[in-house]
């Protein structure tokens, strides 16, 4: 029997005729919502999801009795309920290691646009504002040279330290639940408390996953440690931050500026004040955003869905405890 395939996300005709020629594909490009109708009737026959963005809930499992694996095109996969797929023998696959660097990128541009005032200044020009010669009322920081803060430091975090530490000659200190030797010996990075971390950090740039004990680790407490000339950084997930509190310290002066990709909610609502503070470089969520990477989370996410649905190990296992509930 030629098991089935619902596909939630845009792929390029490339990947979908790969899955095509091994599978039933249901294919919904621009699929608003789990409650659609058509998406719900296929569920019932689905064997594999391949998608991102929707929220799979527990209660949206009972609908789908035959789904042995789900490969998200993301590296995050908080909008996937892990113990209860893996009660199931349900294999959640996600896209790790091929968004890194670019992700990393995204970091650490934010980190030179917000300290160099590159989007507020750019601004200037388009309005014609540009009448003379630049004053210190529009001088940036400096970045080479200064103390990088990283709040988790996994393949992304250390991949924004090695281009602050290796690129621009920054010192590196790290809050991380388990040390990292390797690093500190190539970067010369020091791990800390985070409390310590907070007070030293020239920029705070956050890169954990979202999980329960994550959920606004970042709130009024901690931006009250932070120097009134730090900047921080969020390419992690919005709900790592307390947002109003961020608000607030930025109002207040309580850090200097901040750099976001993430928000709370998304997309950002346009009341937000947010996007329309001078020392806020606002990003629509789009760290991983490149042709190049897309296609390549893409391909894992194929990849993935196709040796789990023929009985073989995933390239990206997210829930191990799962792995060996499938039969070919």
């Amino acid at each position: 029997m030629t098991k089935r395939i619902i596909a939630y996300c845009r792929l390029k005709p490339f990947h979908l005729d790969q899955l095509r020629q091994r599978f039933h594909v249901d294919y919904f490009e621009t699929l608003q919502s789990t409650d659609d109708p058509g998406f719900r009737e296929a569920l019932g026959q689905a064997h594999g999801l391949v998608g991102s963005s929707l929220v799979i809930s527990p209660a949206l499992l009972d609908h789908a009795p035959h789904l042995k694996a789900i490969a998200t095109v993301s590296v995050g996969y908080d909008n996937y309920p892990v113990e209860a797929l893996t009660r199931r023998g349900i294999l959640l696959c996600n896209t790790p290691d091929v968004l890194t660097e670019t992700t990393a990128d995204t970091g650490f541009l934010l980190i030179m646009a917000t300290a160099r005032r590159a989007i507020e200044l750019a601004d200037l020009v388009k309005r014609g504002d540009w009448t003379t010669s630049i004053g210190e009322a529009h001088f940036g920081t400096d970045v080479h040279g200064k103390t990088l803060g990283m709040i988790g430091f996994g393949r992304i975090g250390a991949g924004v330290a090695r281009r602050g530490a290796l690129g621009f000659g920054m010192r590196v200190l790290y809050a991380c639940s388990s040390p990292k030797p390797e690093l500190e010996r190539e970067l010369g990075a020091v791990r800390c408390e985070l409390d310590e971390l907070l007070a030293q950090a020239d920029f705070v740039c956050v890169t954990v996953p979202l999980t329960p004990a994550t959920t606004h680790l970042i709130g009024k407490r901690e931006f009250g440690l932070m120097k009134p000339s730090a900047i921080f950084v969020n390419i992690a997930r919005g709900k790592v931050v307390d947002e109003s509190a961020l608000i607030a310290a930025l109002e207040m002066g309580e850090i200097h500026a901040a750099g976001l990709d993430v928000f709370e909610q998304e997309p950002l609502s346009p009341e937000s004040p947010l996007p329309h503070m001078t020392n806020v470089v606002a990003l629509p969520h789009v760290g991983s955003a490149t042709h190049e990477t897309r296609d390549a989370m893409a391909q894992r996410a194929v990849d993935n869905i196709t040796l789990a649905l023929e009985g073989e190990r995933p390239l990206s296992l997210v829930n191990e405890a799962a792995w060996g509930s499938l039969t070919p």
